[in-house]
């Protein structure tokens, strides 16, 4: 697929957008999971901040998955204490301690992209401080997940790219040190879409949103099926059929 063939879809909608789950197989893919308690910490990537995109439904990646996750298990809670600008020594002072006592079985990660914009930024002390944030989420038993970020950094963002090109590395090794479901969007295709960031080139979109969560989904749901049968995923190329823009049954959010 070329850059040209990924721009030609932007004409699509939540409905028919090719690179986006259907509700119903997002389902059947997080039916048989085992997570019940789910919490999400981080910075703006974890609270969902981004533009509306037409088409698309104003929910950010983790309601999405949370609510697909509703609709298989009736039992299931979801805490978000995502705050935007948050670095990741302020997400363990002020976050981590709310995400353990809602005593989670799941718990997403993501920052550390805040302090790779400050000017004294090094990659070597942001990996020590997101090593010490999954040690102490991970005292709780939880499944950590977390994502890369994709490599989107153009215009006045690419003189940052080295540092998150390096950023990525860091979290691919603290999620393989503590056994997190890793889902890498460094490369993935939809980050050339003119719908990918919203107007500040920083934050998704509501249809990049929606990209990631199908993807997370995924991992998810692979990482279960690799310790349950080994049973194949369908595959997203095939997800061009017929989609209901709601994921499922109402979130039930603390």
């Amino acid at each position: 697929m070329t850059d040209n063939d990924i721009r030609d879809t932007e004409g699509h909608t939540e409905a028919t957008d090719p690179m986006l789950l259907p509700p119903a197989t997002a389902r059947e893919l997080l039916a048989g999971t085992p997570w019940r308690r789910f919490a999400v910490i981080g910075d703006s990537t974890a609270a969902g901040t981004g533009d509306p995109w037409p088409g698309y439904d104003e929910v950010p990646w983790a309601d999405r998955l949370a609510a697909t996750m509703t609709a298989t298990h009736p039992d299931f809670a979801y805490l978000n204490t995502g705050k935007i600008g948050a670095t990741i020594g302020q997400v363990r002072a002020e976050q981590a301690r709310s995400a353990l006592d809602f005593e989670p079985d799941l718990v997403h990660i993501s920052c550390g992209g805040n302090d790779l914009f400050l000017f004294d930024a090094d990659p070597r002390s942001v990996e020590r401080d997101l090593e010490e944030l999954c040690t102490t989420i991970a005292t709780s038993g939880a499944q950590l997940s977390m994502f890369t970020l994709a490599d989107a950094f153009t215009g006045r963002l690419r003189a940052l790219r080295p540092r998150f090109i390096a950023f990525a590395e860091v979290v691919r090794r603290v999620a393989a040190r503590h056994d997190a479901i890793l889902t890498d969007l460094w490369d993935h295709p939809a980050r050339f879409r003119q719908n990918w960031l919203s107007q500040d080139h920083i934050h998704l979109t509501m249809a990049g949103h929606a990209v990631v969560a199908s993807e997370v989904i995924r991992s998810l749901a692979q990482s279960h099926r690799g310790t349950a049968n080994g049973a194949p995923l369908p595959s997203i190329d095939h997800a061009h059929q017929s989609r209901s823009s709601s994921a499922g049954e109402p979130i039930r959010r603390l």
